[in-house]
């Protein structure tokens, strides 16, 4: 009789209490359930652990590709997919990722963002493309870059679909988070477009700004979802306006490893 086959669900966290517990509970249908840590101080690895997840702790952060890539490293199981800690799967979404690994498929799966921001699901916005996160662990090398990392496939002719159920992510719950995001977003962007010899400056920075909140706002109906969906999109131009701010005025700071 074939062997069954298995889901790995792999997780990053720095200093998630508040949310870890309601994502790794969304995950629990998995075969397995691992966690790469990076440096968490408060009661992350305690509540992770409580909840059966295998934690690994790599607090010399490298990036979020080097993260994921330690925990493709402990994946014992077939199929992999990546969640992250402010992340929920939905019941559908979890019967649709079931029935892929069940099928023994091959290929790479994308999920979209049902966003929530300061309490509100964002549903009336328009969202694009996809985020990779469902693959087969064997054709899955590792990841690349610091943000917005992409995956590094043995097979780069598989098939890429589209997931049908969107995955919840609680992105920003406060003001005051979303400031702090904001720093470490924009510090991560910057670096890497420096290091591709971009250059910045706050003309840059200004046109960057409102292109993108034009795009979300406007043309992916952020207006439609009241000031949440106003706040949520402002922060993201805001990100990218500093990004470029970065890059002028912020050379030396550039040239460490960004952190976390």
């Amino acid at each position: 009789m074939d062997k069954k086959p298995t889901l790995c669900i792999a997780i990053l966290t720095l200093n998630e209490e508040r949310r870890i517990e309601q994502c790794i509970r969304s995950a629990q249908f998995a075969d397995q359930i691992i966690v790469a840590d990076s440096g968490s101080t408060d009661n992350t690895v305690a509540l992770a652990s409580a909840m059966g997840a295998a934690v690994h702790n790599y607090p010399d952060w490298q990036g979020f590709g080097e993260q994921r890539t330690r925990l493709l490293k402990h994946c014992s199981s077939d199929y992999i997919f990546f969640l992250d800690a402010d992340e929920v799967i939905p019941p559908e979404l979890e019967r649709e990722i079931t029935d892929i690994v069940r099928s023994g498929a091959n290929g790479v799966w994308e999920v979209l963002w049902n966003q929530v921001a300061y309490g509100k699901p964002l549903t009336r916005m328009k969202s694009t493309g996809g985020i990779p996160r469902l693959f087969r662990a064997d054709n899955l090398i590792g990841y690349e870059g610091l943000v917005h990392e992409s995956a590094v496939l043995k097979d780069k002719t598989v098939p890429v679909f589209k997931l049908k159920t969107r995955l919840f992510h609680y992105s920003r719950e406060t003001v005051y988070g979303s400031l702090q995001k904001l720093g470490q977003y924009a510090q991560l962007g910057a670096l890497k477009r420096a290091k591709k010899g971009k250059k910045g400056g706050v003309l840059r920075g200004f046109a960057s700004a409102l292109a993108n909140f034009l795009q979300l706002y406007v043309f992916r109906r952020g207006f439609m979802c009241g000031p949440e969906g106003f706040l949520f999109c402002f922060f993201i131009a805001l990100e990218c306006f500093f990004r470029y701010a970065m890059i002028e005025y912020d050379k030396s700071a550039l040239t460490d490893s960004a952190k976390r």
